[in-house]
Order: structure tokens, then sequence, then C-alpha cells
């Protein structure tokens, strides 16, 4: 059986796509390819999305800060999700035109200016609300979450 691939597509590709691939992996790895992106990537993963990931128990050492353009040409995704508005209105349109899109915003940890652990903390909050997102997305695919934590 072959997975379907999903995309997660934010601008930095530093937090939110982060978070959404590690997470889709630990809920449902066997059903899905998973792979994130940015329009304009930051070239790294925010310490505290790497920090709040570990604390669930999920490893995201595998996954880098890359450009969508990687994947121009190269990969036919099933699922388009965008998980910011910058993201959303500066996609390749051959993107967004590929299987199903999707937009979920979710606030941009990269945009908290607060002290570290409030960092940690505002976080942690954006990815349990993405989490609580997969969590229903993969529901109405009539796929049942695996339990990670």
């Amino acid at each position: 059986m072959t997975k379907s691939k999903v995309l997660f597509l934010c601008t930095g590709n530093s937090a939110r796509s982060q978070l959404a691939e590690g997470i889709l992996r630990a809920l449902a790895g066997e059903h899905y390819e998973m792979f994130s992106a940015g329009t304009e990537p930051k070239g790294s993963i925010l310490p505290e999305v790497r920090e709040a990931m570990r604390e669930v128990g999920i490893d995201i050492s595998g996954q880098w800060s890359k450009s969508v353009m990687e994947y121009m040409g190269k990969v036919n995704f099933g699922y388009v999700i965008t998980v910011c508005a910058d993201a959303e209105k500066n996609c390749p349109a051959v993107f967004l035109n590929m299987g199903t899109h999707e937009h979920w915003s979710f606030d941009d940890p990269a945009k908290f200016i607060v002290e570290d652990e409030q960092r940690l903390a505002h976080t942690r909050r954006v990815r349990d609300q993405i989490e609580e997102r997969l969590r229903s997305w993969l529901k109405e695919q009539g796929i049942t979450p695996k339990e990670y934590r």
C-alpha cells in the first residue's frame, strides 16, 4: 500500500510546520509520509520547538528547515496543509492545486516576544493546538490516531 504524502507549509519552516510534521508522524506514521517546508525557510528549527516535542516523546532530530522549492517537480502531495496566512498567500500555485489543500492557522512561536520560559509555554500551547487539529483531521480520514505520550 502506498502512503499518501502530506506537506505542511509555513513561512520559516522553523516551528509550526515542523511541529505538525513530527506530531503526524507520531500519530499516524504508518498511514502517511510527512514533509514540511517554508516559503522563506529560516535554516533551523527553534530550540523551544525541539524542547516542546522532546517533552512529549517526539524526536524531530531528523527534521530540518527547508524550502518548498526542494519539492517543486519532484514530489506529488496528496495533501497540502498551510499552517500560516503568509504561506497560504505565497505558496506556489502548483502545490495548492495538488491533492487536497487545507489551511489551518496557528500562532507563530517564532514571533513570540517573551522570556525564554514563556516562549516554551507558548510553543507548548501551539504544539497542543496542532495535535488537537491533527487528531480531528485523522478521524475525518477514518484513521484512529496512535497514543504516543
